[in-house]
């Protein structure tokens, strides 16, 4: 009998299994398809492969800035897809050998749950004193007509794409959404966004979500939010032109009716919404449906076993992610909550450690959060609209990137850090919508998980010239106390007013 077995190899699954090996404990781990989950295979990864090609080609368009020239230049989607696979063969790869390297026996293939001790995976049963469930989640959809329509795909079948729609529409102004919107319109594709809220990104600060708003403007994508939608439709018989002739393929088959020839008729898809002033349609070569992800439990027999899950099926676990079945644990997006891969990762290490006798928590309270759009947006702890909903007297600090030596040499300038602090300065939220946020929110994450106070950054120097500046005088402008910015009243705010 193994001390632990792990249903799920993603971040969650692999990060767990290693930490058990440290502290002794004998561990497998079964994993259906590839190690890393959605995160490495259908997700962060492949994303960020084509953020890096979104970036370059935004880059090019932009070089006469910086008095370069250049020729026509083209963008091969094909060989971009094969890179990314590769990227991620390797990572995958990597995975494996780290679990091996740690003595983690690998068994790939389904598994379903016996009994609290017992996993059944390709007809042979194993044992084990402690079963940890970290099965991930899967793409949500929603109850549109025509959603089933050739040419309407999930995130991990847009991923598939060997050409660049010309057209692309959005249901979704979320994280997935918003990225995949960023990335196809630097590409070329003419890029619609429709949102249910009246918020790109509603989970975060506002603000961030209305000044990201401005620059998807500025970069010619189309954004409608408090937008219902209510069907989507084939169009036959529109007379395309040369460009919008493409044909597109999803690993060898035709996602939409379409031929190479330059003057034709096809099958488009076109949206019909209902927004703020009224009826609104779009036509579109591709639609991508990104509004959330659903827990993936098929097969475990969690009603076998009575293992309790909410009404949206995600499992229940207690502050050490226990299930109500003595000795089944389960992390990651199959609980819901934050669906972060890092959380998923740390939740991993949490759950084991309380299984070897360590009484570990969560900081929830810290989790980053980054978002690839362009420019990057970024946060950590409490937005303005959690801290007002708490009634905490808090007050807040600023600073543009435009204000900033370091963003001007980059040509990038756009956004701002924002800092939130309460009455007794402690800092409890930091947001950033700006170059390279995903990377300066690490110093926000520790400033809110050390409670640290507004004068314990401010004795720190930062080096110049950096981005990391701008983090500096947003914490200075707390107090009103910015070197690089004109003196301003500094703001103070509470949750009832």
């Amino acid at each position: 009998m193994k001390d632990l077995i792990i249903i799920g190899g993603g971040p969650g699954g692999y990060v767990a299994a290693i930490r058990a090996r440290q502290l002794g404990m004998t561990v497998t781990i079964i994993e259906k398809e590839a190690f890393g989950g959605t995160c490495l295979n259908r997700g962060c990864i492949p994303t960020k492969a084509y953020y890096r090609n979104a970036l370059v080609m935004r880059d090019i368009k932009a070089c006469e800035e910086f008095n370069i020239k250049v020729g026509n230049v083209s963008f091969d989607m094909a060989g971009a897809r094969q890179r990314k696979d590769q990227i991620v063969r390797n990572l995958v790869v990597g995975i494996e050998k780290l679990l091996l390297a740690n003595g983690v026996e690998i068994i790939k293939g389904n598994a379903a749950l016996l009994d609290r001790h017992t996993v059944l995976v390709n007809g042979t049963e194993l044992q084990s004193k402690n079963i940890l469930l970290a099965t991930g989640s899967i793409p949500a959809s929603l109850s549109i007509p025509g959603i089933d329509l050739p040419g309407v795909m999930t995130s991990d079948q847009l991923l598939e794409l060997n050409e660049v729609p010309p057209r692309l529409a959005v249901i979704g102004g979320g994280v997935i959404g918003l990225e995949f919107a960023g990335i196809f319109s630097a590409l070329g594709s003419e890029v619609t966004v429709f949102e249910y809220l009246p918020e790109l990104l509603n989970t975060m600060d506002h603000e961030l979500g209305k000044r990201l708003r401005v620059l998807l403007k500025k970069q010619k994508i189309n954004v409608h939010t408090s937008t219902r939608v209510e069907k989507i439709e084939l169009v036959e018989d529109i007379e395309l032109d040369k460009e919008s002739a493409k044909t597109l393929k999803i690993s060898g088959e035709n996602c939409i009716r379409a031929d190479h020839l330059p003057d034709r008729s096809s099958n488009l898809l076109k949206i019909k919404a209902e927004g703020k002033k009224g009826p609104i349609e779009v036509t579109a070569d591709i639609i991508l449906v990104a509004t959330g992800r659903k827990p993936f439990t098929a097969g475990l027999n969690l009603e076998k076993l009575g293992i309790a899950t909410d009404k949206a099926g995600f499992i229940q676990v207690d502050s050490h992610f226990s299930t109500n079945v003595k000795g089944i644990y389960a992390i990651g997006d199959v609980i819901g909550g934050q669906m972060l891969a890092h959380v998923a990762s740390e939740e991993g290490i949490v759950a084991v450690e309380k299984m070897a006798g360590i009484d570990s928590a969560m900081p929830y309270q810290a989790v980053p959060a980054c978002v690839f759009t362009m420019p990057e947006i970024a946060s950590v702890g409490l937005s303005e609209e959690e801290a007002k909903a708490k009634g905490i007297v808090y007050q807040t600090g600023k600073c543009q990137f435009a204000a900033n030596g370091k963003a001007m040499t980059m040509g990038e300038t756009d956004g701002l850090v924002k800092v939130l602090a309460d009455q007794d300065d402690v800092i409890i939220g930091v947001h950033i919508i700006g170059p390279h946020a995903s990377d300066l929110i690490m110093e926000g994450t520790i400033m809110v998980n050390s409670r640290l106070k507004v004068t314990d950054v401010c004795g720190t120097i930062h080096p110049h010239p950096t981005l990391s500046e701008v983090m500096l005088e947003a914490v200075l402008d707390v107090h009103g106390q910015a070197i690089h910015l004109a003196p301003v009243r500094h703001r103070r705010a509470t949750g009832t007013g």
